[in-house]
């Protein structure tokens, strides 16, 4: 297809969309070769272009390749260098598409290799925290059961789709930091000395810094694991944070984390049912727990049936 200047040339080629390659004179009425470029580049970029012209100026074909014109060809013109040139200048033009179809794809795969290292290390931690759970007859299952009432929870209070997968992550890996906790400490029947219990709270930190590397696209979880045992009176650790200034997720995670603690068998106490339980949630209501997650959990978990602990 012709057209008899840059003007009729660019509506010819609104009319069309993109082609693969276009030839043009430097010199037309109008707009001429190089505002004709320039615009050609602007809204159709994958075109090969090939500049004409009648006067051999080695500044005009500079400025053309510039441009980014494909090539640059002095009249007179023998056709069959023109077939060549044309030739040549589509064959550039598939090796550029090419190459940034591969990088494109290459990249994305490169992501998704890297997603998925992160989920089998995750997945790693997880399998790691149950088979430490299942070691001891206290802790069994506690991580799950952490995640499920929580989750139940959340969705009470609002929380959908990704919110709630990384509070369900959150509560299954908030207690990872324990890997570190001697047993004897952990299992200890009675009170814990000041530096058993310093030892415990390191916990939070060394779950957070262990985690960090691979889930910092979800801070969420980070957030989770760092601050589950902070109080609404600032009586917590390890930060001391006070009210709303607990991550409201790590406030969901403390109750359901609580609420198991209270109704299995500890090494230094017997398990409590659910209903002494939820009477404690309400006691340390705004002290140690905030009000709106204890009335979500209770909420959701009125009917003692639905409770994961007593199936």
């Amino acid at each position: 297809m012709e057209a008899g200047s840059g003007i009729e040339g660019m509506e010819l080629l609104a009319r069309l969309g993109s082609v693969p390659l276009v030839i043009t004179d430097v010199h037309m009425p109008g707009m001429d070769g190089f505002e004709f470029l320039r615009e050609l580049r602007l809204r159709h970029p994958d075109t090969a272009v090939i500049m004409l012209t009648a006067v051999a100026d080695v500044r005009d074909a500079v400025m053309c390749l510039q441009m980014g014109a494909m090539d640059y060809m002095a009249k007179p013109v023998v056709i069959d260098e023109v077939r060549a040139r044309v030739s040549q200048a589509l064959e550039r033009r598939k090796l550029i598409l090419e190459n940034r179809f591969y990088q494109k794809h290459l990249e994305s795969r490169v992501k998704q290799q890297a997603q998925r290292i992160k989920e089998m290390f995750l997945e790693g931690v997880q399998a790691l925290a149950h088979a430490l759970e299942a070691k001891d007859p206290y802790t069994r299952g506690h991580s799950k059961r952490v995640s499920m009432y929580a989750v139940k929870t959340a969705v009470r209070l609002g929380f959908t789709a990704d919110p709630l997968e990384e509070i369900r992550l959150g509560g299954e890996l908030h207690d990872i930091g324990k890997i570190d906790t001697p047993e004897t400490i952990l299992n200890k029947p009675g009170p814990l000395s000041p530096d058993e219990f310093e030892r415990v709270t390191r916990h939070a930190l060394l779950g957070e810094r262990i985690l960090a590397p691979f889930v910092r696209e979800t801070p969420v979880v980070l957030r989770i694991v760092r601050s589950h045992h902070e109080r609404m009176d600032g009586k917590g650790f390890p930060d001391g944070l006070v009210g709303d200034a607990i991550p409201f997720e790590a406030r969901i995670v403390a109750v359901a984390d609580a609420f198991d603690a209270i109704t299995t068998s500890r090494a230094y106490r017997a398990p409590r049912n659910a209903e002494e339980a939820f009477e404690e949630l309400k006691q340390c209501s705004g002290t140690h727990f905030d009000p709106a997650v204890v009335e979500a959990f209770t909420s959701a978990f009125a009917e003692l049936k639905t409770l994961p602990a007593d199936r």
